[in-house]
């Protein structure tokens, strides 16, 4: 249980605050188990957790209209987007988009979940669905990683609000 402490600075202070720390971007990926339908969504908020067991983490705010089915499904894929994955990012952020699927190259994994072609990730993390914990406003989902798989492209990364270029790397050679 916690307790609620008062803050000494406004919402906006700590966005701004959170936004100095540059993260990678990722589509999750899940299927609707009642239509079939695949489904899916950017987010900023991945994490490593464990190398052994392999497992992951990543957030969903409590108010997304997306929260029961992420939590009810077994399975999701995570794609890390490349750095020229722009375009795909903002496919799978806004709800304006009602086929977030339309005119991109995918295929249903061994679990049954939207797997997006490699041609559009720096890495693609298969999991189960592990564990979920309440914090604050988001849920925050546990996966254990199944299968994984990566590329030498550059990552795709949101810094103080937007998206970003990775600086160049040794590993893009």
């Amino acid at each position: 249980m916690s307790i609620k402490r008062q803050a000494n600075f406004s919402e906006q202070d700590f966005r701004v605050a959170l936004g100095r720390f540059a993260t990678g971007v990722a589509i999750v990926t899940t299927t609707d188990p009642e239509t079939d339908t695949p489904m899916g969504l950017t987010v900023s908020s991945f994490n490593s957790v464990s190398l052994d067991p392999p497992m992951v983490l990543w957030c969903l705010r409590l108010a997304s209209k997306n929260l029961e089915l992420f939590k009810n499904s077994r399975h999701y894929n995570i794609h890390i987007l490349a750095n020229d994955q722009i375009d795909l990012a903002m496919q799978f952020s806004t709800a304006k988009v009602p086929n977030r699927f339309e005119g991109i190259d995918w295929e249903f994994s061994e679990t049954g979940t939207p797997l997006l072609s490699s041609e559009y990730c720096s890495a693609v993390f298969e999991c189960a669905n592990e564990q979920q914990h309440i914090a604050g406003d988001h849920l925050i989902m546990v996966g254990h990683v199944e299968r994984c798989q990566h590329t030498n492209k550059l990552p795709l990364v949101f810094h103080a609000g937007t998206f970003d270029l990775t600086p160049t790397s040794r590993f893009s050679k």
